[in-house]
């Protein structure tokens, strides 16, 4: 299986009309945050393939539309129906779990809070977001075995591929739910590549952890 994981910067490699040529064979999308949807819509137009995705803490215009929140539910019907269709064809995995094909997927968007902004989350409230999904993970690991394959999130973890300012610590949350469901990768982005020697990826326990900044291609046989 072929993976195109995507996050945070509009690549031209990808924005451009060769995309087709170079991302023929990708059996996927995985988009890790902080793009915004004409772009997401533009590479499910072009490879025609499931593209799944998180909301970060930036270009949340749209937000509303896949989780609103008190002052969203009062807009009117039509003027949501007609924004939705704006990302026609991309699929928002926040707070969700889902199967694609036999590959279990789950994601868990936003960053931790640092100004109180939309899609911030204290390392509790993240916990309560994973609690939610316990019944979904508990039957798939009964159903299928094991309960996850792949978390998308937007942050990193807790001390890897994070930064020390309060704007890009991870998420301790993210490394109990390691250590207990046992993804085999988790794909984040949030933190901006600008050195070749920078980490992209490390491994924690059974899962290796990705940093989709950009964009990065996972070739997996190990996965369903």
């Amino acid at each position: 299986m072929k993976i195109l994981c995507v996050s945070d910067q509009i690549d031209p490699l990808i924005y451009s009309n060769s995309i087709k040529d170079r991302f023929e064979d990708v059996d996927l999308v995985l988009s890790a945050g902080d793009l915004p949807m004409e772009y997401l819509e533009f590479i499910v137009t072009c490879l025609n393939k499931p593209l799944f995705f998180v909301f970060g803490n930036h270009n949340l215009n749209e937000l509303g539309l896949y989780k609103p929140g008190f002052e969203d539910r009062f807009r009117h019907q039509n003027a949501l129906d007609e924004a939705a269709t704006l990302s026609s064809g991309a699929t928002h995995l926040g707070s969700r779990l889902v199967r694609e094909g036999n590959l279990l997927l789950m994601g868990l968007g936003g960053s931790l809070r640092y100004n109180n902004g939309k899609n911030q989350y204290t390392n509790f409230q993240m916990n309560l977001e994973i609690i939610k999904l316990l019944p979904k993970l508990l039957l798939n690991r009964l159903l299928r075995g094991r309960f996850v394959d792949i978390l998308l999130t937007h942050a990193p973890p807790k001390g890897i591929h994070d930064k020390d300012d309060p704007c890009h610590r991870g998420f301790s949350a993210f490394l109990w739910f390691m250590r207990v469901f046992k993804p085999k990768y988790l794909i984040h982005g949030h933190i901006h590549l600008y050195d070749l020697a920078d980490v992209r990826t490390s491994r924690y326990q059974n899962t290796q952890i990705i940093n989709a900044y950009s964009h990065y291609l996972i070739e997996t046989g190990d996965l369903p």
